[in-house]
Order: structure tokens, then sequence, then C-alpha cells
């Protein structure tokens, strides 16, 4: 029966787009489409991911990503309810990508500061802010004055964060029955000490080997390793973008020309048949309150940042050149894309690698309203903006 379901949804998808394109040029957009992505979109994200790794790698090399944990661990246990060491969970994904908080997570060194409870909320945090650095890089190379939009996104990101977070913990305090004053420590793989969950900063990273380097040989090490580990990054995102990208463009936008009414498809690359703004006119008057995009269309970047940010990253260009979007829908951009950033395609994953895979779903919801709380915060934080500092 999968077989079948399968079979009939992938030829009415097919027979859709080449009723309406005719089939060779179907196949023309798809190949056209993809091509320029890869040109013009892939490897423009791959430089930002290799000059933001580079940076990471100088950030980290030199201990100002501890120096930032020691600053941000206080706060932790007031906004998110998690320990101090859990800010380094969002720093580590912030500088890489979501799976990077579950290396972390398998530490028993790390892990030992953390109730049971609260470990699960770890896959929500790290999600969070997932290629975060990657993301407001991009939004900021694309014009001066989207740095304010971009900025303002990262701190839609932080609100959603937390409210995923602590939604995450109300699920989880149920889950093993505890309640909201603290809890006797338990383990399910390892014995803790006495309990030590509090706000004070933690020196969980272990120190730093004696360098032998001189400081030219630091710097130009860390630049290499972290150039190279953008470029791997950059490569990862090339499947989602030209697959899923291709596939949201086609679907968003329209012909190349429109003679009396009659739509003229010369198969170049991004034309389309405009299926998901009528579908999200439908549902436009409560987008546009909530979010402020200022066209249907750009519904289609949270669409594609549930599955992967990379690829949804890829759509922002061809908008921006269609004048389709705002500086406020980069500010809305950058906070979904940053909090959700692919969680449907790595939740799952993530909390089966934590032995949690029953706790799955509640992440997940968890995580959705997140990222909506995300992208309303962004919108009003940055008409506050405008308010108060003009536009």
């Amino acid at each position: 029966m999968e077989t079948y379901v399968f079979l009939f949804f992938m030829f009415a998808f097919f027979f859709y787009l080449s009723r309406v394109m005719g089939l060779g040029t179907m196949f023309n957009v798809f190949m056209n489409t993809a091509h320029e992505l890869l040109l013009n979109t892939v490897f423009f994200i791959m430089a930002v991911a290799v000059l933001a790794g580079a940076l990471s790698a100088l950030l980290s090399e030199f201990g100002v990503v501890e120096l930032i944990n020691k600053l941000i661990s206080p706060i932790m246990k007031p906004l998110f309810g998690m320990p101090g060491a859990a800010s380094i969970g969002g720093i580590t994904t912030y500088l890489s990508d979501n799976p990077a908080i579950i290396s972390l997570a398998k530490d028993k060194k790390f892990i030992k500061y953390f109730y049971n409870y609260q470990i699960p909320a770890l896959c929500n945090l790290g999600t969070a802010f997932g290629m975060g650095l990657i993301l407001t890089a991009y939004m900021i190379s694309l014009g001066s004055e989207f740095i304010a939009p971009a900025l303002i996104g990262n701190l839609g990101a932080l609100i959603g964060s937390i409210v995923s977070v602590r939604i995450m913990l109300h699920f989880t305090r149920e889950y093993y029955g505890v309640d909201r004053q603290g809890i006797e420590r338990t383990s399910r793989d390892h014995n803790f000490e006495e309990s030590i969950a509090s706000t004070e900063p933690i020196d969980f990273i272990p120190e730093n080997s004696p360098k032998t380097e001189n400081y030219f040989e630091r710097v130009l090490n860390s630049i290499l390793e972290g150039g190279k580990n953008g470029v791997e990054m950059g490569l990862g995102i090339i499947p989602g973008v030209l697959i899923i990208c291709t596939i949201i463009m086609i679907l968003t936008f329209g012909p190349s020309e429109v003679v009396d009414g009659v739509a003229i498809y010369h198969g170049v690359a991004f034309e389309g048949v405009e299926l998901l703004p009528r579908l999200g006119g439908y549902i436009y008057p409560v987008l546009q309150p909530l979010f402020g995009f200022e066209n249907p269309e750009a519904i289609a970047f949270p669409i594609t940042a549930l599955g992967a940010v990379g690829a949804a990253m890829g759509l922002v260009k061809n908008f921006l050149d269609s004048n389709l979007i705002s500086p406020n829908d980069i500010a809305v951009f950058t906070a979904m894309g940053m909090c959700w950033s692919g969680y449907l395609s790595t939740h799952v994953g993530m909390m089966d690698v934590l032995n949690l895979r029953n706790l799955a779903n509640k992440a997940i919801i968890s995580h959705t309203i997140g990222g909506l709380i995300a992208g309303i915060s962004a919108n009003y934080l940055f008409k506050f903006y405008i308010l108060a500092f003009g536009g």
C-alpha cells in the first residue's frame, strides 16, 4: 500500500507541473533552477560558511568562546531553567549546526550538571541556535540595510528558544514526575555527586594544552581549520538547497511572462506555477499581522526552514531580486530560520541519539511553538526599532 500511495502522489505532483508548464519545459525548469542555485547561491553560502568557520575557530582558539560562556552562564537558570553549563550548548550550535549539541550531551563531564528532566531540553536549546552565525552573516552580506534586521532576528530567536525550552521542560517534568522546586538528582547511565544545578558560571571546558606554536601559527592554523569546516558545511547543504529549494521555488514563482492572460514558459530558471502564493493567500490575513509579511510568497521561507535552513537561505536572494520582501521580513526570516533551523529533519534523530525517542513528539511541538514566537517577536521588535530610531 505504501508503494501505491507514494506512486500516486509522485505522479500527481509531476502531472500537475507538466500540465501547467509542459513536460519538456518542466524538466528544463528543474535543471536550470538547480544549476543557477548551485552556481549563484550554494557557492555564495559556502563562502560565507568558510569565513564564519574561520571566525568561530579564532574565537575558540583564543578563549573568546569560553569568556562568552562565563558571561552568559549566570542567566541560563532564570531565562531557560537550565544550569549554566547549558550556555556552551547554545554557543556551540550557533557557531556550527544543530547536531553539535549531541556530542556535548554524550559527554559525562558536561551532562553531570543537569537533572534528568533537563537533558531532553538540550535538543530544543541546541536547535534554536543552529547555524546562527552563518545565517546572520548571510543576511548581513545581502546589504548594509539588513544589519539591524539580522541582529533583531537573533533576539527574536533567543525569545523563541526560551519559549521552546520552557515548554519542553514542562513536558519533561511530567514525564519524569518531578515538581518545579528541585528534585533529587538521578542518572540514566552514571552516578552524580551532590546536586550542583546553579546559576554560577561553570568551568567545564578542558584547559588548553600548552601551545608550542607562536601567535601567527595559531591564527593561521585556526582560520584554515575553521575554513575547512566551513567548506564541509557548505558541501553538506548542497542536497537540501538543490532539491528542496528547487521544488519550493517552482511552487512559489510564476511564468516568465503573461500575454493576454496566458502564461508563457520558456524553461528558464526560477519559473513556477505559483501554488504556494495562492495557498498562502488564504491564510495571509492571519500571517500578515503576526509576521508582517508584505507578500504571501514570503511564507515559503519558514516552510523551507522547517526542513533545512540552508535551503531556506537559498530563497532570500531571489525574493530580494523580485522585490517580494523587506527588511522587516529579513528580521522574521532570521529569527524563524535560526530558531527552527531544519528541526523537522533533525529532531527525531537527535532525540534518538539521546535514547529519548518517545519524547521526540513533545520536542517537535515545543519547537514549533518556539519558532512561531520567534517570528512574531522579531516582527514587533523590528517595528519598535523603526518607531524608535526611524527607518
